[in-house]
């Protein structure tokens, strides 16, 4: 199984941490069954940037982004040019390592 490399966050996983996630689950949906818990304020539907990561390695195994991803991530804070939204990027075969940023542009964060 792939293995998706967490970068250490000051909030959401202080460690980082290494996860084995089966190909075709999202890095959102992986992240969130690991205890994970990144916000995804439009419960994965592509309508916002609150799960946006960075992938530093493994970037060119994930799908191509399509034109809505791209629009809503024209928004996203820290935008960088290897970001997604993590409910939109698809693990392949290869592993990866994320980032997940300091800020999203969520006011206040919901319990999810």
């Amino acid at each position: 199984m792939p293995v998706i490399k967490i970068l250490p966050h000051a909030e959401l996983c202080p460690e980082g941490r290494s996860l084995e996630v089966p190909r075709g689950t999202s890095v959102c949906e992986a992240l969130l069954d690991h205890g994970i818990a990144i916000e995804h304020a439009c419960e994965m539907s592509c309508a916002c940037t609150t799960c946006h990561v960075i992938v530093r390695q493994g970037y060119a195994s994930l799908g191509e982004p399509d034109e809505a991803e791209e629009d809503l991530l024209d928004r996203a804070w820290g935008l960088e040019p290897q970001s997604r939204l993590s409910c939109q990027a698809i693990v392949a075969g290869q592993d990866l390592t994320i980032e997940i940023p300091k800020y999203t542009i969520n006011h206040a964060r919901e319990n999810h």
